[in-house]
């Protein structure tokens, strides 16, 4: 059977986390053999990839596979790393921390499936829920890319992000840290994609450290790269030095093959 969507995880220092969340992608996915779920040990330091091992060998848990890195080189990176893996006709990525629910992830399908051209969408997370610093925060940072890109960027680090995979063949520039949410949703409007946002749960992190924001020190250095990436784009917008229209016309299959 085809692959429908690959969901890609990426994990650096997870072990304590692995067993939950292979458990509720198992329980999210179901009996439904077209989603595979593609678990990304990001250069882990801890006993992740034998936990990661141990976990898959488990016949129940076929629908997903293990690809590892050997030496982390950041969030996107890793993401990048499991979606060129990846077998899906339509591609997604969420977090290990179970802060957005796995079936929030198969929703977020199902919305983008029926938009009026699925291989020309995106549809993203708006986490509900959170804590009211935390989304003062968020809504700074959304404001300060909007104005600066022209767009709306707001919450632009909530999960999912799901899209068919010919978007990959935009991403060749794309970022190894934090900042590829933001990426992402910037190549997706200069592509003029229609993108969607569907509210999803989001739940505290129960075991672990947070790799992003999570922390004050956390937040200075995300909000830190991303004011750099806004910058980067913005020039870039400025000097019109990207032609993401005339990809469009590319062959996906062709990407595909090579991913």
């Amino acid at each position: 059977m085809n692959t429908t969507l690959s969901i890609v995880v990426p994990c650096y220092n997870e072990s304590k986390n692995l067993d939950r969340l292979v458990s509720a992608f198992r329980d999210a996915i179901g009996d439904r053999k077209d989603i595979e779920l593609v678990l990304v040990d990001n250069g882990s330091k801890d006993d992740t990839p034998e936990v990661m091992a141990q976990l898959l060998a488990h016949p129940e848990n076929a629908f997903a596979r293990a690809v590892q890195i050997d030496v982390n080189q950041g969030y996107g990176y890793g993401i990048l790393f499991g979606l060129r893996k990846s077998h899906g006709e339509y591609l997604a990525w969420t977090h290990a921390d179970l802060q957005t629910p796995p079936e929030d992830v198969i929703r977020a399908l199902d919305c983008l499936m029926q938009m009026p051209n699925p291989k020309n969408s995106l549809v993203r997370g708006n986490r509900k829920g959170r804590p009211f610093f935390d989304q003062f925060f968020t809504s700074a940072m959304g404001w300060v890319a909007s104005a600066a890109l022209s767009g709306s960027y707001f919450d632009v680090n909530a999960q999912p992000k799901v899209f068919h995979h010919s978007l990959m063949q935009h991403m060749d520039e794309a970022p190894y840290d934090f900042t590829l949410d933001l990426y992402i949703l910037y190549v997706a409007s200069e592509l003029k994609m229609d993108i969607e946002l569907v509210d999803v749960r989001f739940d505290l992190r129960t075991e672990g450290e947070s790799k992003g924001g999570g922390t004050l020190l956390g937040k200075y250095r995300l909000c830190k790269r991303t004011f750099g990436q806004i910058w980067k784009l913005r020039k870039a917008l400025k000097q019109s030095q990207r032609t993401f229209t005339s990809k469009q016309d590319e062959a996906p299959a062709k990407q595909r093959s090579a991913a």
